[in-house]
């Protein structure tokens, strides 16, 4: 049998609750009118999802409250995923609420279809993450192919691509410049049922406003000055495979409205053209932007966002993938090594310190360049920390001893719930997971305390 999908809606809106009431039947649904009884619910029943109203008693004009029960909420159930309903008018608490930890919002008067949708993801992410903590208690598998890498970041990127693949959803891919987004939408095209059909890559942000239509779109003889020949655009060239929409968030706002029909209705027409034509494209998404930032400010449209973003992955920097740049560059070793046919042997140890130590503010991108460049010039067997152009990093090997790294965890951990709960002992031996004693034996060990 499989689990139940429980909603909890905290709205005090007698009228509302009743409208969502009838709208929202496919949930097991919970209802509160207010913060005590929503962290009431949550406490018991455990929902996955909540859709919670900013506008709480006793201000219900007021957003103090709702944001209070946000905070609480996450608190209680970290891993429930919420999303948040404001008036039109404010908008501007959106994003405040996404940086508290929302998983998304929307905005009234309540639209049935777009509401369904939004609670959809929600139920799709919380579901996801659920099996995705799972798998990370396994032993590690191998990354999407063209993925290097086995940091837990990574992973759970890679188990939501290995999921969303086989489906029609649409995907954006977040993250950083030079972070790989386009190697994994190549591995999504390549586990899903289109693998056989065309991957077309465009970058919003590289071609011009003026050109960026046509290159979309294709374009008719005669259309322009210089539409010497009738041209199919990259969406045409995508039929019966993907397409790629490389910075999405750069796509001027004039492109949107044409993109988004195309979404809906699937058909396009080339510029000086009337005829449309009708295509089977899935499109994947990335960006190093903010897309619900650009929303907020209206240059982003909102219902193109809801039909792009049904399923988000974000990818983390290099710098948040402990172990990954190693790897990386053992794997780019190998390939550079070949192409240029360099007799090098691999790197020295004070190499592979300065890799696992810096910061990497080019991800992927600028280790791949630092590689290449080290093997083309390298004058030793061996690349040197001098070879890519790094500092050298003092050796200490005590950072992998693993009860050196358990105590630094744990003396953390405990930092972390003491500021959390204010010094209540009873909440943080709560929150730790520990009885009240263990967590005294711990703070005397660790002397957190005179």
């Amino acid at each position: 049998m499989s689990k139940a999908r429980r909603l909890l809606v905290v709205e005090d809106d007698e009228g509302l609750q009743r409208q969502l009431r009838w709208q929202l039947g496919a949930y097991e649904l919970l209802q509160a009118s207010d913060r005590t009884e929503a962290l009431a619910l949550v406490r018991a029943r455990a929902p996955q999802v909540v859709l919670l109203d900013l506008g709480l008693p006793p201000d219900p004009s007021g957003v103090a409250e709702g944001f209070a029960a946000l905070e609480e909420i996450q608190r209680a159930r970290p891993t429930t995923r919420i999303v948040v309903m404001t008036g039109r008018e404010g908008r501007e608490h959106a994003l405040r609420a996404i940086g508290m930890g929302a998983l998304d919002f929307y905005s009234k008067p309540v639209d049935v279809e777009t509401l369904a949708t939004l609670l959809e993801r929600a139920f799709f992410v919380s579901e996801l993450e659920e099996e995705i903590r799972r798998s990370l208690e396994e032993p590690a598998s191998p990354s999407l192919p063209g993925v290097i890498g086995q940091s837990p970041g990574l992973r759970a990127a890679c188990r939501v691509i290995e999921r969303v693949a086989p489906a029609e959803a649409s995907v954006v891919i977040l993250g950083e410049s030079g972070t790989g987004k386009e190697v994994m939408a190549r591995a999504l095209h390549d586990l899903s049922p289109r693998r056989h059909g065309r991957f077309v890559a465009i970058n919003c942000a590289a071609i011009p406003p003026t050109l960026l239509e046509a290159e979309l779109f294709g374009f008719e003889r005669g259309a322009f000055t210089g539409a010497l020949k009738q041209t199919p655009g990259r969406l045409e060239l995508a039929h019966g495979g993907t397409l790629f929409l490389d910075e999405i968030g750069d796509l001027p706002v004039e492109l949107q409205a044409k993109l988004l029909r195309f979404v809906q209705e699937r058909v396009i027409e080339r510029l000086g053209g009337r005829e449309e034509i009708r295509l089977d494209v899935r499109i994947v998404c990335a960006t190093h932007r903010d897309l619900r930032r650009l929303m907020v400010e209206g240059r982003f449209r909102e219902d193109l966002y809801y039909r792009l973003a049904e399923i988000i992955v974000t990818l983390p920097p290099l710098r948040e993938r402990p172990g990954d740049a190693v790897l990386l560059a053992r794997h780019l070793l190998e390939v550079y090594r070949r192409e240029q046919d360099r007799p090098i042997a691999g790197f020295t140890q004070a190499a592979l310190r300065a890799i696992d130590h810096h910061h990497w503010p080019g991800n992927v991108r600028e280790l791949q360049n630092r590689l290449k460049r080290a093997v083309l010039l390298a004058e030793g067997r061996k690349i040197t920390v001098a070879d890519l152009d790094l500092g050298e990093v003092e050796a200490d090997d005590t950072e992998l001893e693993l009860r050196v790294v358990r105590e630094r965890a744990e003396r953390a951990a405990l930092q972390r719930a003491l500021a959390r709960t204010g010094g209540n002992i009873s909440q943080a031996a709560a929150l730790l997971g520990i009885s009240r004693p263990t967590l005294y034996d711990l703070i005397r060990l660790h002397r957190l305390r005179d």
